[in-house]
């Protein structure tokens, strides 16, 4: 986790290459035996072959802050992502966490995100005291561990700019996903009609629609149900309709 523990001695920012990644797991696993921490599932040995396999994605890049041989800390950064970014605690030097995420601006200086877990409230304040802004709140069953978290985002020179483009990214998401989803609806549809029951809006299903309302403000509780029924239910309508109008009914 990010520290402003202090010391005198001095440290240095480094690219880091594959033979690095032999010297992060011990690292992670000292950040991460913080109480601010969910408990580590994995055994050492997953862990290890984890980071040993962090750079195979293309584009990825590791520093390290390094005192000689030793690191006391390092982030992973991937495009506009912080995928990483850990000091050792037991590794103390002045502003090792904040040497890190000033670099990360450095690098990105139209912005950048990174997750945070809701229970490490150390790192959230860390965070938010170096300008980074809370942006979206989850339970984090996206991720492999499902911890509730937090996305966060430094804006960067221009935030505007880079607000935006989140939302385009995410944009470009959703309209395949509104093309899955219609196109799954259309099935459903297809099927009631053949079995002889009422397709389209003539047979919508309270109790199902509720089900789904329920089932996703789990997963994004800070929307609220209401907000996602009201969302759904356009959704569903407009799916319903385009049925409609291709089938004819």
């Amino acid at each position: 986790m990010p520290t402003d523990d202090l010391s005198s001695e001095e440290f240095e920012l480094r690219p880091g290459f594959r033979d690095d990644l032999y010297t992060l797991p011990e690292v992670f696993l000292a950040a991460v035996a913080a109480p601010d921490y969910p408990s580590e599932e994995r055994t050492p040995a997953q862990i290890r072959a984890w980071c040993l396999g962090l750079l195979d994605a293309p584009g990825r890049e590791l520093w390290l802050a390094v005192r000689g041989d030793t690191v006391l800390g390092f982030l992973l950064l991937d495009g506009q992502w912080v995928n990483l970014i850990f000091v050792h605690p037991d590794r103390p030097a002045r502003g090792v966490g904040l040497a890190l995420l000033d670099l990360v601006k450095g690098l990105r200086p139209h912005g950048f995100g990174l997750r945070v877990y809701q229970s490490n409230a150390r790192a959230r304040a860390f965070y938010r005291k170096h300008g980074l802004v809370e942006l979206e709140e989850t339970d984090g069953s996206s991720y492999e561990d499902a911890q509730p978290d937090l996305q966060m985002a430094w804006l960067g020179d221009d935030p505007m700019a880079y607000l935006r483009g989140r939302i385009d990214s995410v944009d470009d998401e959703l309209a395949v996903l509104l093309a899955r989803r219609t196109a799954l609806t259309a099935a459903v549809q297809d099927h009631k009609a053949a079995s002889g029951s009422h397709g389209g809006r003539r047979g919508r299903d309270a109790d199902r629609e509720a089900e789904i309302v329920a089932r996703m403000a789990r997963h994004v509780p800070g929307l609220g149900p209401e907000r996602i029924a009201r969302l759904m239910h356009a959704i569903i309508e407009e799916s319903l309709a385009a049925w409609e109008a291709g089938d004819g009914s």
